[in-house]
C-alpha cells in the first residue's frame, strides 16, 4: 500500500470510501480527507489535528498499527536498497550516499509533493467570480444562501464554517453530526483527545468544499452518503449534544432550494486541480 492506497485523484484525494482499509485488512474508524489545498490548512492535520504540519502528519500513517502498519527504520532500509530510489535522493537534497536517507528526508519529499496539489482557480465559481462565465438562476440562488447574501433567501448557515476562498476555515466544531447526552458519549472524541479538553470531544476539523461533489460519502465517519442527505442533516439542525456548534441550528429550506444549494456546490468541482499532470502517478 501507499499513500495513494487512500488519497486518488480521482476523488480530489479521497478514496470513495467511508472508511479507509489499511494494509492487513482493518477498518479505520475514519474517512480519508481530500488533499485539495493541504498546503494552506495551518491549524492542524488529520480530522483532529493532531500533526502540527503536513512533514510531521506523513510520519504517522507509516507506523499506524491499522494504516501502512510499518515501522520507519525498516521503510528507510526499503529505500536504500531500491533501484531508483537512492538516486532520486540524491537529487532532491544533495547527500553524497544512501546511508544519508532518512525518514526525515522522506516526509519532507512527501509532503513537498502535497503542496502542489492546490485549486486550479478555473472552478466554474472562481470563474464567475472573475466575470468570465455567469452561474445559472439555480446556482445564483444557491450560491447567495450558501453566503447569505439577500434577505429574499433564507441563510443555509454553509459559508460561516466553509468560507471562502478556502471553503474551510480549518477549524474544529461539532456539527451534530452524533447525539450524545454528555461530552463523554461521544463514541470517538476527536478534538478531544488531541486537546484532552473535554469541551473538544465530538469535534473535528472542517474540510474544504472545493471538489465535494468528488469526495463522497462525507463526514469524518463517512456516515453521509450524499449531498442531499448533508443538506438534510443540516436543514434539520443536527443532532442534540451539549456542545453542538451554535450555528448548526434547523433551516427552514424548500425542497428546491435544497437542490439550488447543491448546484451551487457543483460550481466548485475544479477537476484541472486534479488532473495536473505533476501530481499524477509517475509508475
Amino acid at each position: 500500500m501507499s499513500c495513494s492506497s487512500c488519497h486518488l485523484p480521482e476523488f480530489s484525494f479521497t478514496d470513495g470510501k467511508a472508511k479507509s482499509l489499511g494494509v492487513d485488512g482493518l477498518l479505520g474508524k475514519r474517512s480519508s480527507m481530500s488533499l485539495l489545498d493541504i498546503a494552506f490548512s495551518y491549524k492542524g492535520l488529520f480530522w483532529d489535528g493532531r500533526a502540527k504540519n503536513m512533514e510531521e502528519q506523513a510520519l504517522m500513517p507509516v507506523i499506524d498499527p491499522v494504516e501502512l502498519h510499518e515501522t520507519w527504520p525498516n521503510v528507510v532500509e526499503k529505500f536504500k536498497k531500491h533501484n531508483d530510489y537512492p538516486v532520486l535522493f540524491r537529487k532532491a537534497f544533495g547527500i553524497k550516499s544512501k546511508d544519508e536517507i532518512t525518514e526525515k528526508l522522506a516526509t519532507k519529499a512527501i509532503a513537498q509533493f502535497e503542496r502542489l496539489i492546490i485549486s486550479s482557480g478555473n472552478s466554474k465559481y472562481d470563474r464567475f467570480l472573475r466575470g468570465e462565465v455567469l452561474l445559472d438562476d439555480d446556482e445564483l440562488d444557491g450560491f447567495d444562501m450558501f453566503f447569505n447574501n439577500t434577505f429574499n433567501l433564507p441563510d443555509a448557515q454553509c459559508g460561516h464554517c466553509h468560507n471562502a476562498p478556502l471553503f474551510t476555515t480549518n477549524d474544529y466544531f461539532n456539527n451534530g453530526l452524533t447525539a450524545a447526552a454528555t461530552l463523554n458519549d461521544f463514541v470517538d472524541k476527536g478534538r478531544g483527545v488531541v486537546t484532552g479538553i473535554a469541551l473538544d470531544n465530538g469535534k473535528f476539523r472542517v474540510p474544504t468544499l472545493r471538489n465535494i461533489a468528488l469526495t463522497a460519502p462525507y463526514m469524518h465517519n463517512g456516515s453521509i452518503l450524499t449531498l442531499e442527505d448533508v443538506v438534510d442533516h443540516y436543514s434539520r439542525g443536527g443532532h442534540p449534544s451539549i456542545n453542538k456548534d451554535p450555528l448548526i441550528t434547523q433551516v427552514v429550506l424548500t425542497s428546491r432550494q435544497k437542490q439550488q444549494l447543491i448546484k451551487f456546490l457543483h460550481t466548485l468541482t475544479d477537476t484541472a486541480a486534479i488532473r495536473n499532470p505533476a501530481i499524477q502517478n509517475p509508475f
